[in-house]
C-alpha cells in the first residue's frame, strides 16, 4: 500500500525533501519495501519549484487544501517559525493526518499541545529532522537507548556558531570577522541573532530534555549564552592551557532534577567534541548501560536535513496499520536545577592594572567564597598597564562563583567585568 506525502513549504528544507521524493523513490522501495510517493506540494511562490518535475503532484498555494486533500497521508511541514505552522499541524493531526516536521522552535515552545493532538487522534507526529540534521540522535534515544537511564548529554547543535568558533581558534579571527565569514559562506542566516545568541541551540535542548527525561520544559526556564561575547584572546588562553571553546547544549539529571541550559563550554583537547569542527554538529550521550556514545554529521542544509525528514516518512510508511508512538511521553513533572547549585570547574579572564599585590587580592576574594585556583596565567606587561590575569577554578557551585565575580567586578584594579567560561568536567 502506497504512503503519499505532501510536503508544505519548497524552501531549502522542503525543496530538499521534494527533490529526494521525487529521485530516491525507488531506493527506499528497494531497502524496505514501502511505496512512498509525492502527491502534493503547497508554497505561495510557485517560482520555488521551476525546477522540478511535478507531473502527477498537485501543486497549490493553499497549505489547508494539501491538508485536507484525501490523497495526502503524510504531511510534512516545513516552513518553519511559529504560525501559521502551528496551525497547519494542528489542522492535519487534527484531520487524522500523520506530520514530519523539522520546526524545533514550534516544538519548543508548543510541544505539548502538539503531543496531545497527535495522541487524541491516534496519529503520528514525527521531528528527527528538527535537532542535528542528519544526525539520527532522536531514534537513538527513543529506541536504540530506550533500555538507559541517560545521566548526560552535552550537544554541538548550531553549526554556525561552531563554524565561527573554528575560525577564531584556527586563524585568530575576532567574532565579528568569524562572523561575516560565515554570512558570506551561507553558513548564517540573516540576521544571525538567533544563531550567535544561542537560540536556535535552545530550542534542540529543550526538545532534547523532554525527551531524555520524559518531562515538560519551559523553554524560558532554560539558561541561555550564546557566543558573542567570545574574544580571540579567549580562544587563544584556552587553547594554551587545553581547550578548545564550543557552545554547547547541556542536559543532565542530578539529585532528582534536570539541568538544560546552552552556553559556551571549554571542552579539553582529548574529548571527543574537541574534534567537532567547521559546521559540522555532534551530541554525545552518557547513560548507565551503553557507556558513551557518539552522533556526528551535518546539523543543518538541504538535502542532509531532508534526508531526516524523508528518514521519518519512511517510518510512518513501514508501521501501517501498527500501533502508533506518542511524540513526547510526558510521565514526570520533573523541576529544573537552580543554576546556583550547578558544579563544576571555571575559566575566569580578568582585565586587571598590572600593580603589586592584585593577584593576592584576587585569589583572597575567590577563597572567601569557598573558589580554589587550579591554575593561572598572567602577561608580563610593564607596571600601570591593563594585564589579563586567566584563572582555572577547581571544582565549585557556580553560586560561589557568581558572588565571588560581583565583589571582584566592584574592586578599583579591575578595568571591565570578567569573563567567565564553563568547563566541562
Amino acid at each position: 500500500m502506497a504512503c503519499k506525502v505532501g510536503v508544505i513549504g519548497a524552501g531549502t528544507v522542503g525543496g530538499g525533501v521534494i527533490e529526494t521524493l521525487l529521485s530516491n523513490t525507488q531506493v527506499i522501495a528497494d531497502k524496505t519495501g514501502a511505496e512512498v510517493i509525492l502527491t502534493h506540494v503547497a508554497d505561495l511562490n510557485p517560482e520555488l519549484l521551476s525546477d522540478f518535475d511535478l507531473t502527477g503532484v498537485t501543486v497549490s498555494k493553499d497549505a489547508n487544501a494539501l491538508i485536507n486533500d484525501p490523497d495526502v497521508d503524510v504531511v510534512c511541514e516545513l516552513i518553519g517559525g511559529y504560525e501559521p505552522a502551528r496551525s497547519f499541524i494542528l489542522a492535519a493531526l487534527n484531520s487524522g493526518k500523520h506530520v514530519v516536521t523539522a520546526n524545533k522552535m514550534l516544538l519548543a515552545m508548543a510541544g505539548p499541545e502538539l503531543n496531545d493532538a497527535a495522541i487524541k487522534n491516534g496519529v503520528d507526529l514525527r521531528y528527527e529532522a528538527a535537532v542535528a540534521g542528519t544526525i539520527p540522535i532522536i531514534k537513538a534515544i527513543r529506541e536504540s537507548l530506550v533500555a538507559n537511564n541517560i545521566e548526560a548529554v552535552y550537544g554541538i547543535l548550531n553549526g554556525t556558531c561552531n563554524y565561527i568558533l573554528t575560525h577564531m581558534e584556527q586563524e585568530n579571527l575576532e567574532f565579528d570577522d568569524a562572523l561575516q565569514r560565515a554570512v558570506a559562506l551561507g553558513f548564517a542566516e540573516t540576521p544571525p541573532d538567533l544563531d550567535i545568541e544561542g537560540h536556535d541551540t535552545a530550542h534542540k535542548c529543550q526538545i532534547l530534555a523532554s525527551l531524555c527525561y520524559s518531562t515538560p520544559v519551559a523553554l524560558d526556564d532554560i539558561y541561555v549564552e550564546g557566543v558573542t561575547k567570545i574574544s580571540h584572546i579567549d580562544v587563544a588562553y584556552a587553547a594554551e592551557v587545553g581547550y578548545q571553546i564550543k557552545l554547547l547544549a547541556v542536559v543532565r539529571r542530578v539529585d532528582g532534577e534536570i539541568e538544560a541550559r546552552v552556553h559556551p563550554t571549554l571542552v579539553p583537547n582529548d574529548h571527543l567534541l574537541a574534534a567537532v569542527k567547521y559546521e559540522f554538529n555532534a551530541v554525545y550521550v552518557e547513560t548507565d548501560i551503553a557507556d558513551a556514545t557518539l552522533y556526528y554529521g551535518r546539523g543543518a542544509g538541504k538535502l542532509p536535513t531532508a534526508s531526516a525528514v524523508v528518514g521519518d516518512v519512511v517510518d510512518i510508511a513501514r508501521r501501517g496499520d501498527g500501533a502508533v508512538e506518542a511524540p513526547f511521553c510526558y510521565s514526570h513533572q520533573l523541576s529544573l536545577r537552580d543554576n546556583g547549585l550547578i558544579e563544576g570547574c571555571y575559566y575566569l579572564r580578568l582585565a586587571t592594572q598590572n600593580h603589586p599585590g592584585v593577584l593576592g587580592a584576587v585569589c583572597s576574594i575567590l577563597g572567601n567564597h569557598d573558589v580554589s585556583i587550579a591554575s593561572c596565567i598572567q602577561n608580563a606587561e610593564a607596571e600601570g598597564i591593563p594585564a589579563h590575569v586567566v584563572l582555572m577554578t577547581h571544582e565549585t557551585r557556580e553560586s560561589n562563583i557568581k558572588a565571588a565575580l560581583a565583589e571582584i567586578d566592584q574592586s578599583d584594579f579591575v578595568d571591565e567585568p570578567t569573563h567567565m567560561i564553563r568547563v566541562l568536567g
